[in-house]
């Protein structure tokens, strides 16, 4: 029955990523709201909600030393992998500010949480972790960057007119969103305990789980969304899906989950930390470096790929 619904939550999970490609082009359309905008709000919150329920459930439920893992190991498989598949479908086409702003500020983003989690090597303390206070810090810096989102909502024209959009109904807008989160609090489920369960026979620990298959699992919604796009031609859309949801994760994600318990830091998540900021780095030099035009094409993703199953494959046996 487990891997029944896992297939069912994956196959669910690809249809609905569909109409919400359509559903914010549409909203987009209707408010003479630049594209951009929309899935750097929307839809980026959203591909990130199974990320959010994960680690508030855990939080409460399972254990708070899991939530960071959780976050470093999806931003990890949104750059390494998911934008490999993106890029193997479709070059991805990225904007200067994406370039020169917002891939920057993700990178901000995961010195912050170094730098706020690392009180044992920076305060000497004896808890190492983000606490109450500490959330307030990755709060303001989500201010902030909401502060340059309604910037560009000011400033972006609306590039929904360059794209052939169907128009929505208000009632088949509503009815998306229940369905999405009927989604969000069934299908995640599905596909996380099928891949755990999978995972545990083949004998992985609990920290390999929550950096991989879990944090795949929640990723997939982030997965899909930048397939349907790659697909359709959007692949602006695709790189700015997977920078915005990053940054959520930390700044948005990581500050909810503290204020409902401190989240405990290991000297093992510096690691991952590394990993995060080399594969925001990588992505950065694959921008710019050996060509005119700022795309990501398939030998570049190849070599995303290569890394992923490079770490992935050091996790598994232990040597990292």
């Amino acid at each position: 029955m487990v891997y029944i619904l896992f297939v069912i939550g994956f196959v669910f999970l690809i249809k609905w990523a569909d109409v919400l490609v359509e559903w914010a082009s549409s909203i987009a359309k209707k408010f003479k709201v630049s594209d951009l905008v929309i899935w750097l709000t929307i839809v980026a919150v959203w591909t990130s909600a199974p990320e959010l329920v994960v680690n508030i459930m855990a939080s409460i439920k399972w254990s708070a030393g899991i939530v960071i893992w959780n976050v470093l190991g999806s931003n990890i498989s949104n750059i390494l992998l998911i934008l490999w598949i993106s890029a193997i479908i479709y070059p991805i086409s990225v904007k200067k500010a994406t370039t020169f702003k917002e891939i920057p500020f993700s990178l901000l983003a995961v010195l912050v949480l170094w730098f706020v989690a690392n009180d044992a090597i920076i305060d000497w303390a004896s808890f190492s972790g983000i606490t109450r206070i500490d959330w307030l810090v990755l709060l303001s810096f989500f201010a902030i960057f909401m502060y340059y989102v309604f910037g560009i909502a000011k400033s972006e024209k609306d590039l929904s007119e360059e794209v052939n959009v169907k128009k929505m109904s208000v009632w088949k807008s509503v009815l998306f969103i229940i369905f999405w989160l009927i989604w969000l609090t069934l299908g995640w489920q599905w596909i996380v305990d099928g891949a755990i369960h999978i995972a545990k026979i083949f004998g992985m620990s609990e920290i390999v789980i929550w950096l991989t298959i879990v944090a795949v699992g929640t990723s997939l919604p982030e997965l899909a969304t930048c397939v349907v796009a790659a697909m359709k031609k959007k692949s602006d859309i695709a790189i700015w899906n997977i920078i915005w949801s990053n940054i959520f994760n930390i700044f948005w994600i990581l500050w909810l989950s503290a204020v409902i318990n401190p989240l405990p830091f290991n000297v093992w998540l510096d690691r991952d930390v590394l990993m995060t900021i080399f594969a925001t780095i990588l992505l950065f030099i694959f921008i710019l470096v050996w060509k005119k035009d700022s795309t990501i094409v398939k030998i570049e993703g190849i070599i995303m790929l290569i890394i992923y199953v490079a770490y992935v494959s050091l996790l598994v046996m232990g040597v990292i």
